[in-house]
């Protein structure tokens, strides 16, 4: 079994608060890995580690074989990284965009011609390559970012709420192109504050206070915790006082 991630007891503190307490997992590669949590679990602060832009207080990660404490850069050209909140230059062309992360990710201008067309070509976009980010739909820049992100063929894509604000149909179409991208062999890692999205992964880790509270399939999760569905484990796992008040 090839691990795309290994993690061993990672913290992170800040002062005297603890962000991210000692959790441990690994990902397989071409897993699709859901990595929930509500704001303040901690999510974020563990992904800023598993990509080298935050070292840890303690604890070990791999990711793509390499140390985040010594080989940030060697992680950074092996990843993809999409986030909800920034990922595409709103002021440039589509073929722009793609140009310039073709560039940043080391593809040789061959490289990103021949990706850029078959990326093009994919989504449906030919007749929208020299139209400005800015102007197209919300779903169509969420699966355009997403494969910005795939340009460079990644082992690992990290998505930080990629389907923020889209519409159901575009959501599916994106989760298509999740798996796609993890039938090739691209691990992927996403957190998502959707949980019915959380059911397409093939194993799931529920943060709560800086620490995994639960890990497993979404069926063996559901089981163990006698839930209908992954928002009911969640409410008992991430609001208890809640889910005293729904018994």
């Amino acid at each position: 079994m090839t691990l795309a991630i290994d993690v061993r007891d990672l913290t992170r503190r800040f002062g005297s608060f603890t962000a991210v307490d000692a959790i441990t997992f690994d990902v397989k590669q071409g897993e699709v890995f859901g990595f929930l949590g509500a704001n303040g679990a901690g999510k974020t602060t563990a992904i800023k580690m598993l990509i080298g832009l935050l070292a840890p207080s303690a604890g070990e990660a791999h990711v793509a074989g390499f140390d985040v404490r010594t080989q940030s850069d060697e992680i950074r050209r092996r990843i993809g990284y999409m986030s909800q909140r920034f990922s595409l230059y709103e002021d440039l062309t589509v073929r722009e965009n793609v140009t310039l992360y073709g560039g940043i990710y080391g593809l040789s201008d061959a490289e990103i011609r021949e990706r850029s067309d078959a990326m093009v070509q994919a989504l449906r976009l030919e007749k929208a390559t020299d139209e400005r980010v800015s102007a197209l739909p919300l779903g169509w820049k969420q699966k355009l970012a997403f494969s910005v992100a795939l340009l460079h063929q990644p082992a690992v894509v990290f998505l930080d709420e990629p389907t923020g604000g889209v519409d159901p149909i575009t959501r599916r179409q994106f989760w298509e192109m999740i798996y796609a991208a993890a039938a090739r062999g691209t691990t992927v890692f996403v957190t998502t504050h959707y949980l019915d999205e959380a059911e397409y992964c093939d194993r799931v880790s529920i943060m709560v206070d800086g620490r995994i509270a639960a890990m497993g399939t979404p069926a063996e999760l559901k089981a163990r915790f006698d839930a209908p569905s992954l928002d009911e484990v969640f409410v008992q796992l991430a609001r208890p006082s809640a889910a005293a008040a729904h018994g």
